[in-house]
């Protein structure tokens, strides 16, 4: 379990240091599989901006966290962030996104997430 555990953690850090680094040089992409598509040169270019950091950094602190600070604290980060794709999934169906967008892409990293936290409390 501790194999399984820690390369989810792995791979759902790299993940997001992935989506940071899409909006950060595909703006316009990233957004509309984020399922609210935007114009990158528009007002919405700032915002998508710093989503590519939020999603980066995350990505960025949570593979520092594993390495530094153990499976204990990965788990309680990744507690943590499961709110910001709970969030995503509200902000795609206020907003007009498809259903299977906000509950196949958000929602569903959501849970993959919190498993990841759970696995994470069990090494």
């Amino acid at each position: 379990m501790t194999v399984t555990a820690y390369t989810l953690a792995v791979v759902l850090n790299l993940f997001c240091l992935f989506l940071g680094y899409r909006f950060l040089f595909q703006p316009g992409p990233a957004a509309a599989g984020y399922g609210v598509p935007a114009d990158p040169g528009g007002d919405a270019g700032a915002y998508l901006t710093i989503k590519g950091l939020r999603d980066g950094t995350l990505g960025l602190v949570g593979l520092v966290v594993l390495a530094f600070a153990g499976a204990g604290a990965e788990a309680w980060f990744m507690l943590a962030v499961a709110l910001i794709p709970l969030g995503d999934t509200v902000i795609v169906l206020r907003h007009g996104g498809a259903k299977a967008v906000a509950f196949g892409v958000h929602f569903a990293t959501a849970v993959i997430v919190l498993i990841s936290a759970g696995l994470l409390f069990a090494v």
